[in-house]
């Protein structure tokens, strides 16, 4: 029974997010100017924040995984800390780093940088969330996986670049799509830290949680439609997480299978 009541939580509400949804109005909504802004801007600063959350997450995931006991677990809470926070006070740290009067903030307001409030706030508002959920995603990959190839190839003269590429992460490849798609749906979905650290300008910094928001206020009707793109691209990134999925349960099998 706490079984079903809990499926029956999490899928009830994301069931009814059509009703009441005028599909009439759906082509109108298409062409709204903030809407497809929005939706433009969503999909830049998303895949931008990824490839950044890819190219700092991969190398902390493995430190994090090759790591001893005590150095693991200081790693492993600090990356908990951003996933503890509140989103609104993430977006606060941020600008206490970032803002013009913050740690580095301040000296890069002066070279004639600014970042907060700015489209690049936004993709380091959406790294900022979404790189824990990438670092912890994939170093349990990595630890499941063991490291004894990687030994091999090194012990072969293959240097750290050439062991990352050509056997950490091929053979990792479907954790790695999985982490990714993780990582890339938190970060499509931030809200809170967003809004505090870059604001709500349309064009600049107004993504698509922002704009139903706003929507919410005004028509209701409109921001359950914008929803329901949210769902479809949530509906992309669960079958493209299934999918790695048992590519990766296949791997393993064939693994096991071999050492037989």
């Amino acid at each position: 029974m706490p079984a079903a009541l809990g499926l029956v939580l999490v899928t009830l509400p994301v069931l009814c997010l059509p009703r009441g949804v005028a599909f009439g109005q759906l082509p109108a909504l298409a062409r709204s100017v903030a809407a497809r802004d929005a939706l433009r801007l969503s999909l830049v600063t998303t895949t931008s924040a990824t490839a950044l959350v890819l190219l700092c997450g991969v190398p902390l995931a493995l430190v994090l995984a090759r790591s001893g006991a005590r150095g693991s677990v200081l790693l492993r809470g600090a990356l908990l800390v951003p996933l503890a926070l509140p989103p609104v006070v993430g977006g606060m740290a941020l600008l206490s780093a970032f803002g013009r009067r913050g740690l580095l903030g301040h000296w890069l307001d002066e070279a004639g940088v600014r970042i907060a409030f700015s489209t690049t706030a936004v993709v380091l508002a959406q790294a900022f969330v979404a790189l824990p959920f990438f670092a912890l995603a994939f170093s349990g990959a990595l630890i499941a996986a063991g490291s004894a190839p990687e030994r091999a190839a090194a012990g072969l003269g293959a240097r750290p670049w050439q062991v990352l590429w050509r056997v950490t992460l091929p053979r990792l490849r479907p954790a790695l799509v999985s982490a990714a798609a993780l990582a890339f749906a938190r970060a499509l979905g931030e809200f809170g830290a967003t809004l505090t650290f870059a604001g709500s300008f349309q064009g600049v910094t107004r993504t698509l949680p922002l704009e139903v928001y706003l929507q919410r206020e005004v028509d209701p009707a409109a921001a359950q439609a914008l929803s329901l793109a949210f769902l479809a691209v949530a509906a992309g990134l669960v079958l493209l997480t299934l999918w790695a999925d048992r590519r990766r349960a296949a791997q393993e099998r064939r693994r096991l299978e071999a050492a037989r």
